[in-house]
């Protein structure tokens, strides 16, 4: 068994979403090699930070991500395998790559409860703003809205008549 520690920079972007892992990114890796019966099984983590935009606000987002992996590269015979021992050696950057996209937020927010964007105006809502605003009344209901006035009129002024009595 071996453990091996290193950081290595990503030769090109990972990713192709709104949110990816950029080209010359830090990528740091912690690998344990095992021999076993069948080839060489390998585990570890990956850190890295993928950068992006938030799916709602479009602000940009950074976040840290941590992926945990696990593979046995058989030695070459007769099955067919995903991963192979080539010459004494295991090639770990298919691997790391296809758990560290899967990985990746498919909607990635900058937080939790972020409000988006305004439909009409398209600037960023705060919570302030979103509290604030009415939202638009469908004209097919101005017809109840009429009829809603009406009765908060009627309510305010019966009790004047009440109190002159």
């Amino acid at each position: 068994m071996r453990e091996h520690r290193f950081s290595v920079a990503l030769p090109e972007q990972w990713g192709e979403g709104i949110v990816s892992f950029a080209a010359g990114s830090e990528l740091d890796l912690d690998v344990r090699l095992e021999s076993v019966h069948e080839g060489i099984l390998v585990s570890g983590t990956a850190d890295a930070e993928y950068t992006g935009v938030c799916g709602r606000c479009l602000t940009d987002i950074a976040e840290p991500v941590e992926v945990e992996f696990q593979e046995l590269f058989a030695y070459p015979g007769e099955e067919e395998t995903d991963f192979e021992v080539q010459d004494d050696h295991v090639d770990l950057e298919t691997l790391v790559r296809e758990a560290a996209v899967l990985s990746l937020p498919f909607q990635p927010v900058c937080q939790p409860d972020c409000p988006g964007l305004d439909p009409t105006t398209g600037e960023r809502l705060t919570e302030g703003t979103r509290a604030k605003e009415d939202a638009p009344i469908d004209p097919r209901w101005g017809a109840l809205r009429q009829i809603a006035d009406q009765g908060s009129a009627a309510e305010s002024r019966d009790p004047e008549n009440t109190e002159e009595s």
